[in-house]
C-alpha cells in the first residue's frame, strides 16, 4: 500500500510540469501575437484576425514542442544544481 506522502508528491510533480509547460506556451503565443500586430500592421486589423492567424495546429505543435524542451532543460538544471 503507497504512503499519501508518496502519491502527494508524485502529483505535486506533475503539476508543476503542467503549470511550466503552459507558462512557456503562453509566452510562446503572446510572442506571436505582438509579432503579428508589429509586423503586419495593416489597416483593419483586428485582434480577431490576429487570433485566428497565430491559432494553427502548426504552431501549437512547436509551441508544446518547444515547451516541452524547456520544462526538461529546467528540470535538468534544477536537479544539476
Amino acid at each position: 500500500m503507497r504512503s499519501p506522502q508518496t502519491n502527494r508528491r508524485h502529483l505535486t510533480t506533475i503539476w508543476r510540469a503542467v503549470i511550466e509547460v503552459g507558462f512557456i506556451v503562453f509566452l510562446f503565443y503572446s510572442n506571436l501575437l505582438m509579432g503579428e500586430f508589429t509586423v503586419a500592421n495593416a489597416r483593419g486589423k483586428t485582434l480577431t484576425v490576429a487570433l485566428i492567424d497565430i491559432f494553427t495546429v502548426t504552431n501549437l505543435a512547436i509551441a508544446l514542442i518547444s515547451a516541452l524542451i524547456g520544462y526538461l532543460v529546467f528540470e535538468y538544471l534544477r536537479q544539476k544544481l
